[in-house]
């Protein structure tokens, strides 16, 4: 099997696994808020409070997250679909594209998230054509909302169903 074809069913293996959305957020040392769609996102910690995810090194704003000392996940809520997608796209102003503000910690916070961590740098990990960026969560904003579910490149809430199955087992 050829490194393509590996490569293909990895994806085609992790495309099916249903994971949350995050936007993650800083600001460049030139003070200018960045930030992108990332699903990479998990815990790690909880005495510290850490959590992880991981960069392209292709990605432009490497820089602002590998050497900035802060980050911001905002885990999407249901209905932030054309958010995600704003994030996700390249070479478009992405903040006139939603509201948000500078938050105590000095971050760029998008409105209407499920949940926000502000975090502090922790470490980073590289890790073949990603760094992996641990943070230790300084602050968390919980909204009633529904997150966001992706699953075989598409949005949505989860089902109401799925709370009612596990229910009846």
């Amino acid at each position: 099997m050829t490194i393509e074809e590996k490569q293909q069913l990895f994806k085609e293996a992790l495309g099916n696994y249903p994971t949350g959305v995050t936007i993650v957020t800083t600001y460049t040392d030139d003070n200018i808020p960045v930030g992108l769609t990332v699903n990479s996102f998990a815990s790690v910690s909880l005495d510290p409070l850490l959590v992880l995810w991981s960069i392209d090194h292709r990605v432009s704003s490497l820089e602002a997250f590998t050497k900035g000392k802060k980050f911001a996940v905002h885990i999407l809520a249901a209905d932030q679909v054309e958010l995600c997608k704003t994030f996700a796209t390249p070479n478009v102003d992405r903040f006139s594209q939603c509201k948000w503000n500078k938050s105590e910690f000095g971050l760029p916070v998008i409105e209407g998230a499920f949940s926000v961590l502000q975090c502090e740098l922790f470490k980073t990990v590289e890790a073949g054509d990603h760094t992996i960026l641990i943070g230790q969560v300084l602050d968390i904003q919980v909204e009633n909302r529904n997150p966001m579910l992706y699953h075989r490149r598409h949005f949505g809430s989860i089902p109401a169903e799925f709370y009612t199955d596990i229910e009846k087992k």
